[in-house]
C-alpha cells in the first residue's frame, strides 16, 4: 500500500477534518497528513505576492512543505515563494471553481500539477440568487424593518407599494455556467421565461423554455437580470449606466458573482432615480463595504456579505471532490478540474 505524504491547509470553513474524512476513503492508499490551518473566514483574505483571494500565510506553507507529495487547499497562498519550497509537491488541490490564490505559471515550470474544485458551491450559489432575486421582489428587508420598528403597515398592501412575482416574469442570466443553470431550473419552475447571454452557449443547445440572446437584448426583456459571469478582462465593468437604462424602468437586478461585473455606482445611481426598482448584492468592489458608501443607503436594497456559497454541503462537497482528484492523479489518470 502506497503511503502520500500530503498537506491540508484547510481554514474555518473547508476544514482539515473535512479534507481527511474524504481522502481516508480512497481505497489503496494511505496518507501522512501534514496540517495547517488559515485564518479564513474569521481573517479576510486578500492579494498575497504575486496571487489573489488568499490568506497571508506563505511563511507557515513555506515551513510544512518539504518533503509533502500532495496538497489540499482552499486559500493557501502558492506564490512563487511558496512553490520553491516544495521540491517534493507533484500536485495540488485548489478547492475553488479556479485557484486564483495559486501562481499557475509557476507550478507548472516546477512540474507540479494543479486542479480546482469546479461546482463544489454551485447549489449554494444558485439557492442564494434565487433567495436574494425573491427578497428584493417582494422586499422583504423593508418589510422586516417595519416589524422591527413596531409598525404594521398595512398600507403596504397598496397596490403601488406592493412587490411582483417571478411567475410569469422575464428573468434574463449573463453567465450559463454550472450556477447559471441551475438558477434557470428554478427559474422555469416559477414560472417564469428565461432568457441566456453566454457566449459558450450554444443556442441550439439551450433547454426548453430557455432562449439565448445578445446582451441588449436580454436587458431590454427581462424584468428580472441576474450575473453569473466570470469576471474576466472582457467581462470587468461589463454592466453599467449605459446596460442599465435598457432595461425596463423598475427592473430588478441581482449580483451573486463578481463586484468587478458591474458600476456599482451607476446601479445606486439607477435605484435613487427608480430605474432599478430593487437590487440584491452578494458581492461588493471593495469587500468588507466601506463606511460610507451609498450602498448603505440605497433604496430597496437586499446585501449579504458575500455568503452565496457558504452552506456545509459545500465545504464536504469541495473534499469529496478534491478527494477525487487526489485518486485520479494517483491512478495517473487527468483529474476533475485540471488546470495545469
Amino acid at each position: 500500500m502506497r503511503t502520500v505524504s500530503t498537506l491540508l491547509a484547510g481554514d474555518h470553513f473547508v476544514r482539515n477534518d473535512l479534507l481527511a474524512a474524504s481522502l481516508s476513503k480512497l481505497e489503496g492508499v494511505t496518507f501522512d497528513f501534514q496540517e495547517v490551518t488559515l485564518p479564513w473566514p474569521l481573517t479576510p483574505y486578500g492579494r498575497v505576492a504575486e496571487v489573489d483571494e488568499a490568506s497571508d500565510a506563505e511563511d507557515q506553507l513555506v515551513a510544512a512543505l518539504p518533503g509533502v507529495e500532495v496538497a489540499v487547499t482552499q486559500m493557501g497562498p502558492f506564490t512563487e515563494r511558496v512553490l520553491e519550497a516544495a521540491p517534493d509537491l507533484r500536485f495540488l488541490v485548489c478547492c475553488r471553481g479556479g485557484p486564483v490564490n495559486v501562481n499557475v505559471p509557476a507550478a507548472t515550470k516546477r512540474g507540479v500539477i494543479v486542479s480546482s474544485t469546479p461546482g463544489r458551491n454551485a447549489t449554494a450559489a444558485a439557492e442564494h440568487a434565487v433567495a436574494l432575486m425573491l427578497g428584493a421582489l417582494r422586499k422583504l428587508p423593508q418589510l422586516q424593518r417595519t416589524l422591527e420598528q413596531e409598525q404594521w403597515r398595512s398600507d403596504l398592501y397598496a397596490y403601488d407599494e406592493c412587490g411582483s412575482e417571478l411567475d410569469g416574469a422575464t428573468v434574463g442570466l449573463i453567465g450559463y455556467g454550472a450556477i447559471g443553470r441551475r438558477v434557470a431550473r428554478v427559474m422555469l419552475a416559477f414560472g417564469a421565461r428565461v432568457l441566456v447571454v453566454d457566449p459558450a452557449t450554444d443556442p441550439s443547445s439551450a433547454p426548453e423554455g430557455t432562449e439565448v440572446v445578445e446582451l441588449d437584448e436580454l436587458l431590454r426583456r427581462s424584468d428580472v437580470v441576474s450575473l453569473h459571469a466570470r469576471l474576466t478582462e472582457q467581462t470587468r465593468g461589463m454592466i453599467g449606466a449605459k446596460q442599465l437604462a435598457l432595461m425596463p424602468r423598475g427592473g430588478v437586478l441581482v449580483n451573486t458573482a463578481r463586484g468587478g461585473l458591474l458600476d456599482y455606482e451607476a446601479a445606486v445611481d439607477a435605484l435613487e432615480s427608480g430605474q432599478l426598482g430593487a437590487a440584491a448584492f452578494d458581492v461588493f468592489p471593495a469587500e468588507p463595504v466601506p463606511a460610507g458608501s451609498r450602498l448603505l443607503t440605497a433604496p430597496n436594497v437586499v446585501m449579504t456579505p458575500h455568503l452565496a456559497g457558504a452552506t456545509r454541503q459545500t465545504a464536504e462537497r469541495a473534499g469529496s471532490i478534491a478527494a477525487e482528484a487526489v485518486a485520479a492523479y494517483l491512478a495517473g489518470r487527468d483529474p476533475i478540474g485540471l488546470v495545469s
